[in-house]
């Protein structure tokens, strides 16, 4: 397909819809295997074009755009199914009366989701000392010798993921 230069208009990305939808879902299926899944994302990704669809005067290739939208969105996809089978398999090592209810594996899920999706959004090297300090329990140096920074860089590490997610507290 050729170039397209949006106004930005709902217009647009009906015809956006209209030229590369099929398109789109047959990416995504190839990617997944499943056509539902190809098409939840699909319409997913469609939805966000809409809700920044002032970002639309800028495209030059929409294919290309569609394929950054839906990758993010195939990656989560992907965090997502990591995240519920991990979860799943913990479950299935509890005792049948210690298991949750289903609305229970619910929240947890979506809590675990919410969880991943903060520390997934820290730079790396913020991830991994604050990981490393609320999971493994190390100390500041022992952090700080592990990703060879100072002890300094460390806590302005930890203090960053915990301002992060003060904040994510306040967004929910």
């Amino acid at each position: 397909m050729g170039a397209y230069v949006f106004s930005a208009s709902q217009d647009d990305v009906h015809r956006l819809y209209a030229d590369h939808h099929g398109w789109l879902n047959g990416w995504l299926r190839k990617k997944l295997g499943n056509s539902f899944d190809a098409a939840d994302l699909a319409q997913d990704t469609f939805l966000r074009v809409l809700r920044h669809r002032r970002e639309l005067s800028a495209v030059r290739e929409p294919r290309a755009y569609l394929v950054t939208i839906a990758g993010r969105l195939l990656l989560n996809h992907y965090r997502r199914r990591s995240l519920e089978r991990a979860y799943e398999e913990a479950l299935a090592v509890l005792p049948l009366e210690c298991a949750p209810s289903p609305e229970q594996r619910l929240l947890v899920l979506e809590t675990l989701d919410h969880i991943d999706a903060l520390l997934t959004a820290l730079p790396a090297k913020t991830r991994t000392a604050f990981l490393l300090a609320q999971i493994e329990h190390l100390s500041h140096a022992e952090i700080a010798e592990q990703l060879q920074i100072s002890v300094r860089t460390v806590q302005r590490h930890i203090l960053r993921a915990y301002e992060q997610c003060i904040l994510a507290l306040n967004d929910a």
